[in-house]
Formats: C-alpha cells, sequence, structure tokens
C-alpha cells in the first residue's frame, strides 16, 4: 500500500482524527438546567473552594494536554505547529484507542521557552497532565524542567521518556535472553538529543555504569569542545573510561548499540567489531542507522528498530498510554524515575521466558495488556514514591 497517499485521503475524509462527545442529555429544560445554567453554579461553587474538586466535577483528571512548537515533528524537522497537527492529533488518538485517556493537541507558535512555558502554565489548570511532543532538543529540555518546577500535574516529554521506558524494556529482555548484566555491559547509545540522552540516563539509573555516548563530534567525554550545556552534563556522568574517537572507535568491544541519531551511519564492520552476542537497537526514523537484518549478519544477536515491518519494534505506544493511565488514576503530582522503571519492568514481564527468543523481546502495540499491565505499576510506583495524590 502507498500509505502517503492513503493518508492523504483519509485525512482529506476525516478532517481531523478527533471529535468532542458529551455524556450529558441535553433534550429537555432540565436537563439544560441541570448540565448548564442554573444547576452549573453548584459544581463552581463547591470548586471555587477547593480546586482539588475540579477533578470531580470535570474531565480534568482524565485530559492530557499534548504540546508541540512544530520543531521537531517525527524525521520531517522544524515544519512549524500546523504542520505538526496530524501527528499530534494522532498522538492523542492513540491515548484514547489504548488507555481511554481523552487528550487534546496544543500546537503553540513559538520557539521561545519561556513563551512555551508561560502558555502552558496558564492552560495547565484544564489538565491533568501535560505531554511534550516532537519539540526539538535543547530546548525540550529547558521546557519540560521549567514545567515540572511549576505545575503540579505529570509533565512527560515523550520523545525522551516514552522512548527510554520501551527502550529499557527491550534491553532488559534481551539482557535475559543472551545472559549479560547490565551492570557489566559496555554500551553505546549514538545521538545526544532528547531519545539518546533519556535513554542513557534511566538505563543508568537502572544500574548501567560502562557507557559512551557519540555525537557528531564523536564520543563525549569532559572537556571535549563545542558541546551544549546539555552535552556537557551528559559527558559529565558517562564516558568513565575517557574514550574519544568517532562512533566507528569507541563501538570496538561493545555489548550494546542503542542508535536515536542518522540513517545508515553503522555499517556492518562497525557491527562486526562488536562483542559476542551483541544487542543492537538502531532508532532512527524511518531509516534507522543500520537495518535489522543487516545488524544480525554483520554478527549481532538482537537486533531492534523504530519500524513497523521488522521484528521488536520500539515503538513509544508501548508506553505512554498506560504511563498516563496509571498517573492520572492514583493524581499523580509527577512522573518519576521510579514510574518509568515500573512501567520498563512491566512491559517486559508481559513476555514469559518460554516465549522470549531473538525475534521476540517487546510486545506487539496491540498486546491487550500493555495499558493496564504498565498502568498499575505506575500507579503503584506513584503511592510508593508519595506523588499520589489518591
Amino acid at each position: 500500500m502507498d500509505y502517503s497517499q492513503k493518508a492523504l485521503e483519509m485525512h482529506r475524509q476525516w478532517r481531523g482524527k478527533l471529535r468532542i462527545e458529551t455524556p450529558c442529555p441535553l433534550e429537555s429544560k432540565d436537563d439544560l438546567s441541570v448540565a448548564y445554567t442554573p444547576g452549573v453554579a453548584a459544581p463552581c461553587l463547591e470548586i471555587a473552594k477547593d480546586r482539588e474538586l475540579s477533578y470531580e466535577y470535570t474531565r480534568r483528571g482524565n485530559l492530557v494536554a499534548v504540546v508541540t512548537d512544530g520543531s521537531a515533528v517525527l524525521g520531517l524537522g522544524d515544519i512549524g505547529p500546523e504542520a505538526g497537527m496530524p501527528v499530534m492529533e494522532g498522538k492523542c488518538a492513540l491515548f484514547k484507542v489504548f488507555a481511554g485517556v481523552d487528550a487534546f493537541p496544543l500546537c503553540i507558535r513559538s520557539k521561545d521557552v519561556d513563551e512555551i512555558v508561560h502558555t502552558v502554565e496558564l492552560l495547565a489548570g484544564s489538565f491533568g497532565g501535560i505531554n511534550l511532543e516532537d519539540i526539538a532538543a535543547p530546548r525540550c529540555f529547558e521546557i519540560e524542567a521549567k514545567l515540572k518546577e511549576r505545575l503540579d500535574i505529570p509533565v512527560f516529554h515523550d520523545d525522551q521518556h516514552g522512548t527510554a521506558v520501551v527502550t529499557v524494556s527491550a534491553m532488559l529482555n534481551a539482557l535475559r535472553l543472551t545472559g549479560k548484566d547490565l551492570a557489566k555491559v559496555y554500551a553505546v547509545v549514538n545521538g545526544a538529543g532528547a531519545a539518546g540522552t533519556a535513554c542513557t540516563r534511566l538505563l543508568m539509573a537502572l544500574g548501567l555504569k560502562n557507557v559512551v555516548v557519540c555525537d557528531r563530534q564523536g564520543a563525549l567525554r569532559a572537556g571535549l569542545p563545542g558541546m551544549t550545556s546539555a552535552q556537557a552534563e551528559l559527558a559529565r556522568v558517562t564516558n568513565p573510561l575517557g574514550k574519544a574517537g568517532a562512533l566507528a572507535d569507541v563501538i570496538q568491544g561493545a555489548d550494546v548499540f542503542m542508535g536515536f541519531s542518522a540513517p545508515n551511519c553503522v555499517t556492518k564492520e562497525m557491527v562486526a567489531s562488536m562483542a559476542k552476542d551483541a544487542i543492537v537497537f538502531a532508532c532512527a526514523n524511518p531509516t534507522p542507522e543500520i537495518f535489522p537484518q543487516d545488524a544480525l549478519d554483520a554478527g549481532a544477536r538482537i537486533a531492534g528498530s523504530g519500524r513497523s515491518d521488522c521484528a521488536n519494534q520500539i515503538n513509544n505506544v508501548l508506553a505512554f498510554p498506560g504511563i498516563f493511565r496509571g498517573a492520572l488514576d492514583v493524581r499523580a503530582r509527577e512522573i518519576n524515575d521510579e514510574m518509568k522503571l515500573a512501567a520498563a519492568r512491566a512491559l517486559a514481564a508481559l513476555i514469559p521466558d518460554q516465549e522470549l527468543t531473538e525475534d521476540h523481546i517487546i510486545p506487539s502495540a496491540f498486546h491487550p495488556e500493555v495499558a493496564p499491565a504498565i498502568a498499575a505499576a505506575v500507579a503503584q510506583a506513584a503511592r510508593d514514591t508519595g506523588v499520589a495524590r489518591i
């Protein structure tokens, strides 16, 4: 199927992938008086006395804002907020279908960090959570950090943390299959943007110690000139042996490669130089750093990518619906590392030992237990870490 042509036809026919529906009857004077004036004054006055009641009397507790500035949309780059709207609507549709979460796109005509933060802050009282989407690095780091400081509802940049959760889950199962220990493996990450940074940090929170992150200038290390502040901070906590050089240099002997960077930047020769039973996750979309079959042909034992036409698809839709479902269910104030790790473990556990194979280390997005399992784990982790309101 020509998906591009079909998508154009269907998007013109749909005229948007979202609709508003109402559960309240509006067929009589009494209906109108209860749903609107004069009856509606009663819940308004209750919320005025206690804002937490907005979760009881409105849809706020099940409503997420999907926020973008259109600066890093899919693999299309800076196409602007209006052009990013089809993706944001699609994200909202996935929230609804996979986890019963209502979501609404907010496409903001600004790339100014403070303007975006202020806009979201002013609107936050209408939502139970904020999902940041397709905002370029390093701006995305600043926006998320500032919003987390100012808001008492979950703020989650899916390109960072959704990707990290699914990647960590796949890694847990790949290590289970190969018998390798996360604390002892040597890992190389290519791409120090949103996804690469978040994946590195979440794996380190889980116990990864020896990891080198590469970007255009090669291996990040303390003192390397030309780094952004975010890269410098990442360099400070990674690369414990101070390795230098290009990706081809530092990938030699690696147990794990994870790519969140550019198409076709990894060769078969580079994979062949890795350790025995190497794990290769090449997640650049739509064209990965190396196609999974090429990685396997070069000697990797396990290969994954972001593509739906290959085994072991590392797809954010596995994570974000269930994560927000769990966070909303307990009215969490934030989504912390413990909640993310709980989500990753729950996702990995959906594949029992007898079903775990080299081409099946991550569940399908259509596995019916994915969102419920993640939601339950996230809700419990929120309670355990004291960020749940209920």
